[in-house]
């Protein structure tokens, strides 16, 4: 049988590399379409938890990740070894900055090396962590083909960007559309037939895995772009006495030309602050600077001082010092009712408010406790009494749900609501809360 028979057949045993935010919703949606899935990973906790049916990732249902491993469709080891056991391999590993807003690309290359060492005849791999155009060929592909196989004849090579955002209760793995690129034609090929049986959505074939590559970090540079405009037009505003947020939502019933984008403390996540940069380091080689990119990272980047400065500022005008103030930071998941601290810019605010000698109280009802400063600390819960106690409340996340906001402006003497959660939840204009201040 060949490995597109097994794929149609769903007789293909799947292995998943990396089972983080990106490989466990992968690995579920495989074996709910009827796959043996096979799950890998470095850290043994998850491998555990995996095996035992418990689930780590929100935008995964516990339910169905119990059965599945019930049924010994999903399995997990930390057992590279048994990489010989698979027809088909999914890389979902991390591909982080370094301090200097360089790729790295430890976890893709690792990750390779250990394909490499079991490939086998009739093989597809499928690169699906975010990275610049040329990594599956300029990278992976020399590792495959260093064992003698033949691309596209003895084993299939493709490119497929992951889609996935945390939180969204629309489009999830299942229906999000996919972009494939092979190295071959054939390559594209067998990796589109595996996706068309996992998905209920789209599977569109670009002519290499360059142009899926590159559709990945056009589609996060475009969000950074905006991103920073609209964190550009929150500072012109404040300037100006305009209220951006009724601003927006004006612009945004014209029904075409225009998709709003709002301002916040910054961006986070993996993809919108670390994609775009991996273009600025694959520019520098054919000799061009992405100024649009890195002009949009500093602007974002400033976020967070913009928001201390404008809590300062708002503690001025109450005859206060920040330092020596008691500040609630309400919210530290980089995005709303999720608990994904990854490149959050809450806690840059929170580093800016202790280095400024603040004393801060972290809450975050999505994440009951945080790494700070080496430690393991215990977030707190939103209480009358804390609320009374503090000089400020800083809303750094956009959380819709498990925030008593009616409680929060019942007790706070001052509030600055950087997500513009606070007056909606309370469906109230801004104007009407005295001690609500916006970006």
């Amino acid at each position: 049988m060949t490995l597109l028979e097994k794929i149609k057949e769903r007789q293909a045993r799947v292995g998943v590399l990396g089972l983080g935010y990106v490989g466990l919703p992968l690995a579920v949606e495989k074996a709910k379409a009827g796959f043996r899935v096979l799950g890998f990973d470095i850290q043994k906790d998850k491998v555990a938890r995996v095996n035992r049916g418990e689930n780590y990732i929100g935008d995964v249902v516990d339910e169905e990740l119990t059965r599945l491993v019930a049924s010994g469709h999903i399995e997990a080891s930390t057992d590279f070894d048994r990489l010989r056991e698979c027809d088909v391999v999914a890389i979902c590993v991390p591909t982080p900055l370094d301090r200097y807003k360089q790729p790295d690309l430890s976890y893709v290359t690792n990750s390779g090396k250990e394909v490499a060492a079991r490939l086998h005849p009739g093989m597809l791999v499928v690169l699906e962590s975010t990275t610049y155009p040329g990594t599956t060929e300029e990278v992976l592909l020399p590792l495959f083909q260093a064992s003698g196989l033949k691309v596209g004849q003895d084993f299939h090579l493709a490119f497929s960007p992951e889609r996935v955002d945390p939180g969204n209760i629309r489009f999830k793995t299942k229906n999000t559309p996919k972009v494939v690129g092979g190295c071959t034609p054939a390559c594209a090929e067998v990796a589109r037939a595996l996706y068309e049986a996992v998905l209920e959505a789209e599977v569109f074939v670009v002519s290499s895995p360059r142009e899926a590559e590159m559709a990945k970090i056009l589609e996060n540079t475009f969000r950074i772009v905006n991103c920073a405009l609209a964190n550009e037009m929150a500072v012109v505003c404040r300037k100006l006495g305009i209220n951006l947020w009724e601003v927006i939502a004006a612009a945004a019933t014209k029904p075409f030309g225009f998709m709003p984008f709002y301002p916040g403390p910054g961006v986070g996540g993996h993809c919108i602050p670390i994609d775009p940069f991996y273009l600025t380091y694959k520019a520098r080689e054919v000799d061009y600077h992405t100024r649009l990119i890195e002009l949009a990272g500093e602007i974002n980047d400033a976020m967070p001082e913009y928001v201390v400065s404008r809590l300062q500022d708002l503690l001025n005008d109450q005859s206060k010092a920040l330092k020596g103030s008691h500040i609630v930071l309400l919210g530290l998941a980089y995005k709303g009712d999720i608990d994904d601290l990854r490149e959050s810019p809450a806690l840059k605010v929170w580093e800016l408010l202790e280095h400024k000698g603040a004393r801060v109280t972290p809450v975050d009802p999505y994440c009951p406790s945080v790494r700070w400063n080496g430690e393991t600390r215990a977030t707190a819960e939103l209480s009358a009494d804390l609320l009374r106690g503090a000089d400020a409340v800083v809303v750094a996340s956009g959380h819709r749900h498990r925030v008593d906001y009616a409680l929060l402006v019942e007790h706070a003497r001052l509030i600055l609501d950087a997500k513009n959660v606070v007056a909606p939840a309370l469906k109230k204009s801004p104007a009407d809360i005295a001690q609500l201040a916006l970006l």
